[in-house]
């Protein structure tokens, strides 16, 4: 039986926290009904779904780049760094990995890029469901050390209320300085 990895990050957009990956080998005899791409899911469904893949999948791992390698390399960079520590962290060597996207990470196994393969591709489908579980689920840790952000409603997206609170309250130390509105916001208080 051939061991196939999807893979796929969460968090290109945000303006604060990680980006988060997950790397996932579903056995193909115990199928989970549902799992596509996580941006189509309801919260309550999405973690449904990642309690089962996670107790169901034959491996499944969590890799992320943290907010300064974010500012270091580039948001691009970060993302693919993040699915290589996925796929290395996966107690299974997959025999082929599936990215969701049109970028591979550097990885010592065969792998193929999928534009759109977290709603084409089960195994891609639920490393989505995993990755967004993950980065939700911190992003509401990240909110009571750092309140009045709204990080726990907008996940660290550019929303009106997170720019606004940016303003109000300043950058926080999860906070992306390379993205352009929290660098413009640390320009215009230099």
């Amino acid at each position: 039986m051939q061991h196939i990895a999807g893979v796929d990050e969460v968090g290109r957009g945000p303006l604060a926290g990680p980006v988060i990956a997950a790397a996932v080998i579903l056995d193909p005899l115990r199928p989970i009904a549902g799992i596509t791409d996580s941006k189509k899911l309801s919260e309550r469904r999405r973690e449904q779904l990642a309690a089962q893949i996670r107790d169901q999948a034959l491996a499944w791992a969590i890799g992320r780049a943290e907010v300064e390698e974010i500012d270091h390399l580039n948001i691009l960079q970060a993302s693919l760094l993040a699915m290589q520590r996925a796929v290395q962290a996966l107690s299974l060597r997959p025999d082929q990995v599936l990215v969701d996207g049109n970028q591979l990470p550097r990885l010592d196994v065969p792998a193929r890029a999928i534009i759109k393969g977290d709603l084409t591709v089960e195994v891609i489908g639920a490393a989505s469901i995993l990755a967004k579980v993950a980065r939700d689920s911190e992003m509401l840790v990240w909110d009571r050390h750092y309140p009045g952000y709204g990080l726990a409603g907008h996940k660290g997206y550019p929303t009106a209320s997170h720019l606004q609170a940016l303003r109000t309250l300043g950058v926080s130390p999860i906070h992306r300085r390379s993205f352009a509105p929290v660098r413009r916001l640390l320009e215009a208080m230099a």
